[in-house]
Order: structure tokens, then C-alpha cells, then sequence
């Protein structure tokens, strides 16, 4: 925790160095980080000098030692163009609140099924990178639209899929919000085709 601050500043310069060096484009810059590599990709984001980040991902961002009211010490939704969290341990190891532009909240964001009795919540907080990579493979992983997120972690949302699919690569230009997503408890763990 204590060098998050540290890492994503040396991350801001390395994509710095990439623009300047390298003919980098930040159009073409899509951070993702699980847990603390969340708020290291939002520490990124600020500290770029020369352009703005396009797109992070914050897969599950590391509640302990972290305020949702000190946003310049984490993942916010200022950090990139576009700012979306996928929050699968909410209120234990991960935030609930949302903290980006669209928030997807997969069984409610709190517990994931086929965890069992996940006391310390390591299995909920790490579905969120397994959920991502099956996303990013199948887009598989249809969602509701909801009001607030308190609908998307009391899993009442309506009863019609949105348009948004989570982890969809056009998801920077018409997801804003919160979102509740079905999953199975084994794999495939979307409920899209």
C-alpha cells in the first residue's frame, strides 16, 4: 500500500517516455490493475505529462487502506478518458461504491458463487481478473442497468439486458453507470452467448 503512490508515478514516466521516445499515442493506452495495481493504474493516470490515459480498467480496486473520500489516492474516474472497476468483493477487499465512469457489480458485487464460505474473500476478489479474461475472450458477459448501485448490489435492475456488456472494448463510448451482471459459479461464468 504504502508504495502504490511510488509505482504508479514511475508508471506515469514510463508512458511518458514511451510518447516522446517511441511515437506512443495515449489514444491507444488502456491500463488494467487488480487490487492495488487498480489504484497504481489511477496514480498512472494522473501524473502523465503528456497526453491522457484512454481507458482503465480497475478489476476489483483494494479497499483496505484506501478512502472512497480521497480520490487523488486512488483509481477516480478522472484519472483516464474513460474509468470503469469491476467490483467482485465489495465492502471487504474491494470497494462497493463505485469509483469510475461504469461500475459492473458481477452477483452484486459482494460474494461470488462458487466461492463457498469465503471468510477472507481472496476467492470473490480474484474472480474479478478471471471473469475479466473470460469477458475479454467470449464477451460473454451481458448486464443490467441500474438506477444506482445500491440496486446493482441488491440485484434489482430490471429484467432486460442493457446494451453493455462488461469488459467490451466499446464500452469507452456508451457505458456510464452502474451495472448489475449475472454469473454462473463455474466456467464459462458469463450468461451471454
Amino acid at each position: 500500500v504504502l508504495r502504490v503512490s511510488g509505482v504508479g508515478k514511475q508508471v506515469a514516466t514510463f508512458i511518458d517516455f514511451l510518447y516522446q521516445q517511441g511515437g506512443l499515442s495515449f489514444a491507444n493506452v488502456h491500463l488494467i490493475g487488480h487490487s492495488l495495481g487498480a489504484h497504481v493504474s489511477g496514480i498512472a493516470g494522473k501524473n502523465v505529462r503528456y497526453g491522457r490515459i484512454q481507458q482503465i480498467t480497475g478489476l476489483d480496486p483494494a479497499l483496505p487502506m484506501f478512502s472512497y473520500d480521497s480520490p487523488a489516492d486512488r483509481l477516480n474516474q478522472n484519472d483516464a478518458y474513460y474509468v470503469e472497476s469491476i467490483q467482485t468483493c465489495g465492502g471487504l477487499l474491494g470497494f462497493l461504491k463505485p469509483i469510475g465512469k461504469s461500475a459492473f457489480y458481477p452477483n452484486g458485487g459482494k460474494s461470488q458463487p462458487g466461492c463457498g464460505l469465503d471468510l477472507a474473500g481472496s476467492c470473490a476478489h480474484s474472480r474479478s481478473w478471471i471473469y475479466y479474461a473470460e469477458a475479454i475472450e467470449k464477451n460473454n458477459f451481458p448486464s443490467y442497468k441500474c438506477g444506482d448501485y445500491e440496486s446493482a448490489v441488491g440485484k434489482s435492475c430490471g429484467k432486460t439486458y442493457s446494451s453493455v456488456r462488461m469488459a467490451a472494448s466499446t464500452n469507452y463510448v456508451n457505458a456510464d453507470g452502474e451495472f448489475y451482471v449475472p454469473v454462473n459459479k463455474k466456467a464459462p461464468h458469463g450468461k451471454g452467448k
